[in-house]
């Protein structure tokens, strides 16, 4: 069952705003546990879901590690060392910023690899109304992010063909990047023409080769989000831990 990309936009954003205005280790759990029952219940492929968030699973720890050694240090000190200084407070903080970067991140990299860009552009022109020209020449330049990297490997190829690829990396590196980007230039010049004859520059209302929908199920993944941060929220607040960061 496919879904409208601005409502997987909607419900990441939704539910990485409830979670931002805390700190706590409670709402961030009960956040990150509902979103694990969803998961679960969408089915998405296991060696996928490991895959791309294996990001995600890295940055945390890292994280937490560092708010545990350098955050600000309350309650009884564990242990110390130069700069670290390990206390309740630095780790209390440090599980709470751990638990905290896998609720908003696992949601926002399992919606955003499903997005298809074409029908994001879609949705954000007919749905939430942005400038047309900003949307698609959004759209192109992503579209042209595969050919950067093909150009790379091929410029990469036909210097070492040439034989100045054979020493000297940093030099090599920086002379392929101003040849990748003279590259580029040309190739938006070329573009930005092509689309201009094509009447992409025009005041003109346009019309969409494809419609962007919007049913009850783009109204259930907001209010799923919105659901999820709200019974955290809720969570917090009922468990007495609710850190208000702006407050």
């Amino acid at each position: 069952m496919s879904v409208n990309p601005v409502a997987k936009l909607g419900a990441a954003l939704l539910l990485s705003l409830c979670l931002i205005l805390t700190i706590d280790w409670v709402s961030a759990a009960v956040a990150l546990g509902l979103e694990l029952l969803l998961f679960l219940a969408l089915r998405p492929a296991v060696s996928g879901f490991w895959r791309r968030t294996a990001a995600v699973w890295i940055a945390a720890p890292l994280t937490a590690v560092t708010i545990a050694l350098y955050g600000q240090p309350s309650g009884t000190v564990y242990a110390e060392f130069l700069f670290a200084r390990v206390s309740e407070g630095s780790v209390t903080l440090a599980i709470a910023t751990f638990l905290r970067v896998l609720a908003i991140g696992l949601p926002a990299v399992v919606l955003f690899v499903t997005i298809d860009p074409t029908e994001l552009a879609d949705g954000l022109a007919q749905r939430v109304h942005l400038p047309v020209r900003f949307v698609l020449g959004a759209l192109a330049g992503m579209r042209l992010v595969g050919l950067f990297l093909d150009d790379w490997k091929y410029l990469a190829l036909a210097r070492r063909a040439r034989g100045v690829a054979d020493r000297g990396r940093v030099r090599r590196l920086g002379g392929q990047a101003f040849a990748l980007l003279v590259l580029s230039i040309r190739r938006g010049s070329a573009l930005a023409t092509a689309m201009e004859a094509r009447g992409f520059g025009s005041s003109t209302p346009r019309s969409w080769a494809r419609d962007s929908p919007w049913r009850a199920r783009e109204w259930a993944a907001l209010g799923t989000g919105l659901a999820v941060g709200l019974t955290a929220i809720a969570a917090a607040i009922a468990a007495g831990t609710w850190n208000f960061i702006v407050g």
